[in-house]
């Protein structure tokens, strides 16, 4: 087993004092020459030292605050979390730092190394699903971590989920109890890291096959939102096209509903549509969106409570894995009459 490189080892390394080491560490440069701090630097990076970030923050008082790095701040989802997280981190007297990783490993890495800078008491993850070695180290220092929407495979964490499975099952239950037998799901490209995606889609095939309906590869519509009106419209030039269409996220239906009004498709005569996300307008377009709803304020006051649990040491036992239940919210987009 490789010795673990101290704070004394790059002291040494770099001819200075492991004081001057911790000063650099924390920032503190004014009675530092260039000199200095380039040879710490250049041992650190030599020796390949890792700051013990838990050592760090018992020496020193808590900052009160948590940082927050969610993929996208375009999503319901997230802004509708951050509302909870904040007013949970608000009662606790805690401030909380959001910065928004655009579902890049990099950007997060990095926004991760930032915010540990800052020395923020526990960090609240959406996470992109990779930098799985980061969250590693963080997860073997007990610093108190709380993943939301996905995981990290390979990762013991806390984790705040909607049961995805189970909200791909009620939209096709929905759509089937309703007559719809030709059911399409409507999602961004699937990438095995990340869960949601995978679970809704799992969810979706499971749905179809207990219900005896074709799942081939014509009822997958995967593409990126800015591109899938143009993706629909080829499918639905096709013979046996879809008289109901899944949208898996509320950035996929932004998609939808523009093939949908480009291409003059009435709802639901023509076309059913149900979407996990419980949009703003959703009540208020025409026809009205029925949709899955996450419990969002439920899901950001969990992840709270479980990073404050983690802050003052009251966690017992390995992490856990939050599911919650979906939301059906029955409004116009689907005709009920079929039953």
């Amino acid at each position: 087993m490789l010795k673990k490189v101290t704070m004394a080892d790059v002291a040494k390394l770099a001819n200075v004092s492991k004081s001057t080491v911790s000063q650099y560490l924390n920032k503190r440069y004014e009675y530092m020459s260039e000199e200095t701090r380039k040879r710490i630097a250049e041992a650190i990076e030599e020796l390949g030292y890792q700051p013990n970030v838990i050592a760090r923050s018992l020496k020193q008082k808590t900052t009160a605050t948590i940082g927050v790095i969610v993929f996208n701040m375009l999503h319901m989802l997230t802004t509708q979390v951050l509302h909870a997280i904040e007013e949970e981190c608000q009662k606790r007297g805690f401030q909380v730092i959001v910065s928004n990783s655009g579902d890049d490993p990099e950007k997060e890495k990095t926004y991760i190394e930032m915010l540990l800078a800052k020395q923020v008491d526990g960090l609240i993850v959406f996470p992109t699903g990779k930098n799985e070695d980061v969250y590693q180290r963080l997860a073997a220092e007990r610093f108190p971590l709380v993943f939301v929407d996905r995981m990290v495979p390979g990762v013991e964490a806390d984790s705040v989920l909607l049961d995805n499975f189970g909200a791909a099952e009620m939209a096709v239950d929905y759509l089937a109890t309703g007559g719809y037998d030709r059911i399409a799901i409507v999602t961004p490209p699937l990438v095995a890291h990340n869960v949601p995606r995978m679970e809704r889609m799992e969810g979706f095939r499971a749905a179809m096959a207990k219900r005896g309906f074709d799942i081939d590869d014509r009822n997958v519509i995967a593409a990126d939102p800015a591109v899938l009106p143009r993706e629909l419209k080829k499918r639905f030039a096709e013979s046996h096209r879809p008289n109901a269409l899944f949208a898996i996220n509320d950035l996929t239906l932004m998609g939808v509903l523009r093939f949908v009004r480009e291409n003059a498709i009435r709802m639901p005569d023509e076309l059913a549509l149900i979407n996990i996300d419980d949009v703003p307008f959703a009540d208020i377009y025409t026809p009205a969106l029925t949709t899955i709803a996450q419990p969002t304020f439920a899901m950001g006051k969990k992840a709270a409570e479980q990073v404050f649990l983690q802050i003052d040491r009251k966690r017992s036992g390995k992490p856990h894995v939050f599911r919650f239940s979906p939301i059906l919210k029955e409004r116009t987009s689907i005709r009920r009459e079929k039953a």
